[in-house]
């Protein structure tokens, strides 16, 4: 296990013997860690990627330092970021500073430069993504959202979007996109005033409509016209 320590020389095979304890090691962290942080590098995600990839970096060039110190180093982070994880999805406030809500960019086929420039996204940056979903003019879009992973949503207006075979005959309505309302049995108050209803609507359409109670809903949202789709709890 000498090439676990520091030393002044590593042999050939004590070298390989590094890398292969280095390797499970990460591959460990990245199972604990779980595949969210793997699909997608959220602000959490991006910090815990550079502070991981550093620390390891070193032990696995330099024989001056060992692997011990380092691995230590890097177990407590994968504990605060599990602790963070956890947090953020027990305490909405904390859960909205690590994973913000979306940003609008596009509203109607109009920018938004003020949010445009509060993502810190330059128009012909905007524009290429626009390019990449074959959309040719700004005006095309209903709604384009820079989400917290660094994507930016694009949907476009009714007439604009392709034509399935149950369009023979497309009605170009308004575009709708459902917001949520209630978010792991916990009710989105901001959303309810936003359509001037409460909590009491919302619970009588529950209960008349599904039978059930905001506490056994994992995912509520509602359109428009005021259409509510229920997801519970399995």
């Amino acid at each position: 296990m000498d090439f676990f320590n520091s030393q002044e020389s590593l042999t050939a095979i004590q070298w390989i013997l590094r890398a292969v304890v280095g390797f499970f090691f990460l591959v460990i962290v990245a199972k604990v860690m779980g595949q969210r942080s793997i699909s997608q590098l959220r602000f959490l995600d991006f910090v815990m990627a550079l502070l991981l990839g550093n620390i390891m970096a070193h032990p696995l060039s330099d024989e001056e330092l060992g692997l011990k110190g380092s691995m230590i180093t890097m177990s407590t982070l994968v504990s605060l970021y599990l602790i963070g994880v956890y947090i953020s999805l027990k305490f909405t406030s904390i859960k909205k500073f690590l994973d913000p809500s979306p940003i609008p960019l596009i509203q109607d086929g109009t920018i938004n430069f003020h949010n445009l420039k509060k993502a810190r996204i330059p128009l012909d940056s905007l524009l290429s993504e626009l390019r990449k979903q074959q959309t040719e003019e700004v005006d095309q879009v209903a709604l384009a959202l820079w989400e917290p992973g660094g994507e930016i949503s694009i949907f476009h207006k009714p007439e604009h979007q392709p034509v399935t075979m149950k369009d023979y005959a497309p009605s170009h309505t308004p575009f709708d996109l459902p917001v949520p309302i209630i978010e792991e049995g916990k009710i989105n108050n901001r959303e309810l005033q936003h359509i001037n209803k409460d909590e009491t609507w919302l619970n009588q359409q529950l209960k008349l409509s599904y039978d059930t109670s905001v506490h056994d809903v994992l995912l509520a949202t509602i359109d428009k016209q005021e259409k509510i789709k229920v997801y519970l709890y399995k």
